[in-house]
């Protein structure tokens, strides 16, 4: 008799659109990724600026040169 575990989540790859199942019997290695390589897709996205976040955090400063220091 198997039991559904009340900790299974499912989502889709955010590459490919696979649906991804991550329960606390089956890990998925690469979660929320279905694969290595959708996992390293993403990440080269990350590198070419492709994805990129557009607003700076609360409490940090953005300072006008590279390398200053703020005061």
């Amino acid at each position: 008799m198997s039991a559904v575990c009340a900790e299974t989540l499912r989502v889709q790859c955010p590459n490919c659109g696979v649906v991804v199942i991550r329960s606390l019997e089956r890990e998925a290695p690469y979660f929320p990724f279905c694969s290595e390589r959708c996992k390293l897709i993403d990440l080269g996205k990350w590198f070419r600026g492709v994805h990129r976040i557009e607003e700076a955090l609360p409490g940090t400063e953005e300072s006008s040169e590279p390398g200053e220091q703020p005061s």
